[in-house]
């Protein structure tokens, strides 16, 4: 079940909200919570919900026998119970894709092991990342572990980030699972948050991905117009397909009481790799700074072994977001940005006027983008001739042209324009003055809330919504 579709706005919700809020006691909500997060679930994979609901007991119980572990065996036991994860995560996602590279090998002496077809877990990634951060939490001693296993359980299985992130902290909401508060003015704040996400999911990714789908999937050999105005397509999409997720998750938080930590801040206003990843599912960079990168060492070391930290991070970044070598090369690509960045490029990068440094953040980052879009190896080199002109200029392919509907340009400008607002230093975009006046005439507000929901309920019902991107992570 995705949240941007008929069974979850008008079968799913309508049934879980007042059961939610009839009761005044927490541990009664976190009973509906957990029950109704558990049919979010297994509404789509009835048969892997075991395998998440067998995960969250093996973690509960791991987590009290590591706080309870002697000092010199803690480690060991820590250690045990994250390989446990981690093999979970690699039967799932990564064995077949093993086997197949360990039979390229084989082909040359003539030889060959069978490769079992394992479908994939939804969510397994970020359930997984949910476990093992709360499992070394523990292990540090800075979160407390859960006694109840419905707590943890609600943890792991809360739906409103169980298949997409962000990806919490248990020491997040630890206190929030027990005790939260619960009022009208949350709720409608929440609200406003989620419809939000769900017209940045419909109106403005779906749409752009007609045009990114048309040069990815059908031109065999795209020009450079095409070349670029897919890979400007694309760009678009998975920022506004990802981030609208997120905040439709934020909302459901800020309506059930809880407070989950903001996972985008404007990237595509960075002006270097660096910044971009400060900026970009910031809930994911820093799991692997605190849990891989300073563990490793950081920076605290020499420059190579800062460098090899660097590469090494995003090596499993990119292996994290998908079983394919063009993952791999994506990491790689952006760990060698970081590291040239550190070399010397964030200095001169410093000097240069904005607009040249955001240029080139914003174009390394789209070149990025077509390895993450890419079938594989060939066509990724294939759309990277294209952008370069290998292919001549243009014109367009007439499948390309068919998906150059008026709304679909209008997404792709109003995509953009979003994507590209003034900000500020600090946390939040920069509130203009157009900005604060609209926040305090609640009509308006009201009636483009109103728009968006209901242009958004039109597109679901037309049947063009397609599944969030990061579900296959």
């Amino acid at each position: 079940m995705v949240f941007s579709s008929i069974p979850f706005l008008f079968y799913f919700l309508p049934l879980f909200l007042p059961l939610y809020y009839i009761w005044r006691s927490t541990r009664a909500r976190n009973v509906v919570l957990l029950v109704f997060s558990v049919v979010f679930y297994a509404w789509g994979e009835p048969w892997f919900v075991l395998v998440m609901l067998g995960s969250v007991v093996v973690n509960w119980r791991a987590a009290l026998a590591i706080a309870a572990a002697e000092p010199n065996r803690r480690r060991w036991v820590t250690g045990a119970a994250v390989t446990a994860n981690l093999l979970l995560l690699g039967v799932f996602k990564y064995a077949d894709f093993a086997l197949i590279n360990v039979n390229q090998v084989l082909a040359l002496f003539g030889k060959s092991v069978p490769v079992p077809v394992v479908e994939l877990p939804l969510g397994i990634s970020f359930f997984t990342f949910h476990s093992i951060s709360y499992l070394i939490d523990v292990h540090r001693g800075s979160a407390q572990p859960a006694r109840r296993l419905d707590n943890i359980a609600l943890y792991i299985s809360m739906f409103p980030q169980l298949v997409a992130g962000p990806i919490i902290r248990y020491k997040t909401v630890a206190r929030q699972i027990d005790r939260r508060r619960t009022t009208w003015g949350r709720a409608g704040m929440g609200a406003r948050i989620f419809v939000i996400g769900l017209a940045q999911k419909v109106l403005i990714a779906d749409e752009v991905a007609r045009i990114a789908d048309a040069v990815f999937d059908q031109v065999m050999r795209p020009t450079l117009i095409e070349a670029w105005v897919g890979v400007s397509a694309y760009t678009i999409q998975i920022y506004f397909d990802f981030a609208g997720y997120s905040n439709m998750a934020i909302g459901f938080a800020v309506a059930f009481g809880f407070t989950f930590p903001r996972n985008f801040r404007l990237p595509y206003t960075s002006r270097s790799i660096t910044e971009f990843w400060r900026r970009w599912h910031m809930s994911l960079s820093t799991w692997f700074r605190d849990y891989l990168y300073i563990p490793l060492g950081g920076n605290r070391g020499s420059a190579f072994q800062t460098y090899r930290n660097l590469v090494t991070i995003f090596l499993l970044c990119g292996l994290w977001h998908g079983a394919s070598w063009n993952f791999v090369i994506w990491g790689a690509y952006h760990g060698c940005l970081l590291v040239i960045e550190r070399a010397g490029l964030g200095r001169w990068l410093k000097r240069v006027p904005d607009k040249l440094a955001w240029a080139y953040a914003l174009i390394a980052t789209m070149l990025g983008w077509v390895w993450f879009r890419a079938v594989d190896l060939p066509h990724a080199l294939n759309m990277f001739a294209g952008l370069v002109g290998m292919h001549g200029i243009g014109p367009m392919d007439v499948r390309v042209h068919l998906a150059l509907y008026p709304t679909t340009l209008a997404a792709l400008v109003v995509g953009w324009a979003l994507s590209l607002l003034p900000r500020s230093n600090g946390t939040p975009p920069r509130q203009n003055a157009v900005a604060r006046w609209w926040r305090h005439r609640s009509l308006p507000d009201l009636a483009f809330m109103t728009a968006l929901i209901v242009f958004s309920v039109l597109s679901i019902g037309s049947g063009t919504y397609s599944p969030f991107l990061y579900f296959r992570f």
